[in-house]
């Protein structure tokens, strides 16, 4: 790996053990704030809104300073939270610091694909900003089944204490090996915002919020899949979880490759059809154990290759707007997060059983797909606008 994108991946690892370990925190967060579980999952809910509000918004203050700077800022921020999250003495101060927990993420992400994107070899951007998406899998992998484990047998306050001990390693690399980049030259916040006038843009973010909610109408159910269906005891379900963080591993690498030797928005079509294929499989073989795990790892392979490409995808399309954009997808990403777990859920609300919310996402993952080649589609259409013109010049 390079040195210099390391501290990219480093803040991707804390970034995702906190936004993943609250899952598997909430037993032990609901007996000890005196809440019910249902209650204890807000928190869940409180970082989402965070990441949604945070992302577009703290590009806009903090955009015209050099990037290095404010990727500092935004782990000195994440750091803070995550240290009042775990010494929040009531709920109601720890869904406060959730949703403050919540802010810097997108931002991170944001800026940081731009960073990664210039600071990568020729032909390899998508391929340098996985590398950012890295930590993420890390701490599906790593991270969160240990920060579960120690929820449960110690205390969840030691977990956030991991998160924010990952922070102050991230300050740290962050000054020492990230390249100091120049700050936007004549930066112009109403030209930038523009780009949300553009049909692209709202095509892009659709393809997102609907298309990744794929992923989490199988990821949030995946624990009552494992046991209730395909009959693993629960105190298999960390294992399973590793499984499918190493499926996110894998994709994630697979992702960046198909981006930049394709293009980000035909490989993000490709990917969100396969995801298609994928969750019907889900649906129709989970009570197979050895199925049941094969398709656990496919699954997370497939969802998260989709990770890079859409973030080079939102790069690419907003020319002097990259970290707003870059900051949005990440938006939309947590947009899809919520639309996933809610509509993956509304098939058991009515006795359906836990292969059904595979269904579900198997259909948003269609949607997606149709909004990636409209994407294709207008693209084609500029493209061969432009070469009219240009014949009609000469």
């Amino acid at each position: 790996m390079n040195k210099n994108l390391l501290p990219l991946t480093l803040g991707g690892l804390g970034i995702g053990i906190t936004e993943f370990v609250m899952m598997g925190l909430l037993p032990d967060i609901s007996k000890d704030l005196a809440v019910t579980i249902p209650q204890a999952g807000h928190l869940i809910s409180a970082y989402a809104l965070g990441v949604v509000i945070g992302a577009p918004l703290l590009i806009m203050i903090a955009g015209k300073y050099p990037p290095k700077m404010i990727l500092i800022a935004l782990m000195i921020m994440f750091t803070v939270f995550n240290a009042l999250s775990a010494f929040a003495p009531t709920f109601d101060i720890l869904f406060v610091a959730r949703l403050l927990s919540g802010l810097p993420h997108g931002a991170f992400f944001g800026v940081g694909s731009v960073v990664a994107s210039r600071i990568a070899e020729k032909g390899k951007a998508a391929q340098a900003v996985s590398l950012m998406f890295m930590g993420l899998t890390i701490a599906n992998i790593v991270g969160v089944p240990l920060g579960t484990f120690i929820g449960h047998n110690f205390s969840w306050r030691i977990s956030f204490a991991v998160v924010v001990l990952v922070g102050l390693v991230t300050l740290l690399s962050l000054k020492l090996w990230l390249p100091a980049l120049e700050a936007t030259k004549n930066r112009d916040l109403k030209a930038e915002l523009s780009f949300f006038k553009k049909r692209e843009a709202w095509i892009i973010i659709f393809m997102i919020s609907i298309g990744t909610g794929g992923l989490f109408t199988w990821y949030s159910y995946i624990a009552p899949l494992m046991t209730d269906v395909a009959g693993f005891s629960p105190n298999a379900v960390t294992y399973i979880l590793m499984l499918a963080g190493l499926g996110m591993m894998f994709g994630n690498y697979i992702g960046g490759r198909l981006a930049d030797k394709f293009s980000p928005a035909k490989a993000s079509a490709a990917l969100l059809l396969t995801m298609v294929v994928t969750l019907t499989i889900v649906h129709f073989v989970s009570a197979s154990q050895p199925l049941a795990l094969i398709m656990t790892f496919i699954t997370g392979a497939v969802a998260f290759s989709l990770a890079a490409p859409i973030q080079m995808l939102m790069i690419q399309s907003a020319k002097g707007s990259e970290m707003l954009a870059a900051s949005a997808s990440q938006a939309s990403f947590n947009i899809g997060n919520a639309l996933g777990a809610f509509f993956g859920g509304l098939p058991l609300v009515y006795g359906f059983d836990y292969t059904s919310p595979a269904y579900v996402g198997a259909a948003m993952a269609l949607i997606g797909a149709f909004f990636a080649f409209w994407l294709i589609k207008s693209n084609q259409g500029a493209t061969e606008q432009v070469k009219v013109a240009a014949t009609s010049f000469h």
